[in-house]
């Protein structure tokens, strides 16, 4: 069974930037939002990716992650419960680890959100200068839940 055990961050500032070696953009929609079983098809650049979540425990939740055609996630895309969720993924190596720091877009522009990926919950890491509040366990910046209730409307 495939195991993710992922931090997320708020980021402040512009400083990721300098940092950041990759980008890849994104478009990603739910055919399930079920928390205790997310269904995700997602397009990164010209790669296309069908990935199943289960619920999350503390930082850690079964992921199971499948390449699919590009064409059939286009046309799963149009399937989604909800808007796509559209952003640009920076990758940001850091004292040994990569970040992966989301710039999103659309409705949920003005969002900057960085992760990382753990081997156990309790694995020390470096935090870069430019990382804010940890929203780990904040289910407003799920990305399942951005498609439907995004930052733009949270000051209303």
């Amino acid at each position: 069974m495939g195991i993710e055990i992922e931090r997320k961050f708020l980021v402040t500032g512009d400083g990721w930037r300098q940092q950041a070696s990759a980008q890849t953009r994104f478009s990603q929609g739910y055919l399930s939002r079920d928390p205790a079983r997310t269904v995700r098809v997602r397009v990164a650049g010209s790669a296309a990716f069908l990935t199943i979540k289960g619920a999350t425990r503390g930082a850690t939740r079964a992921e199971f992650e499948y390449e699919v055609p590009l064409a059939d996630a286009q046309a799963l895309l149009a399937m989604c419960d909800g808007p796509v969720v559209e952003k640009i993924r920076h990758l940001c190596p850091h004292e040994g680890m990569t970040w992966e720091v989301d710039e999103f877009l659309g409705a949920n522009a003005g969002l900057v959100v960085a992760e990382i990926e753990l081997e156990s919950e309790s694995q020390p890491f470096a935090r870069p200068a430019w990382l804010g509040d940890e929203v780990t366990g904040d289910a407003r910046y799920v990305n399942a839940n951005l498609a439907v209730s995004p930052f733009a409307t949270w000051g209303a």
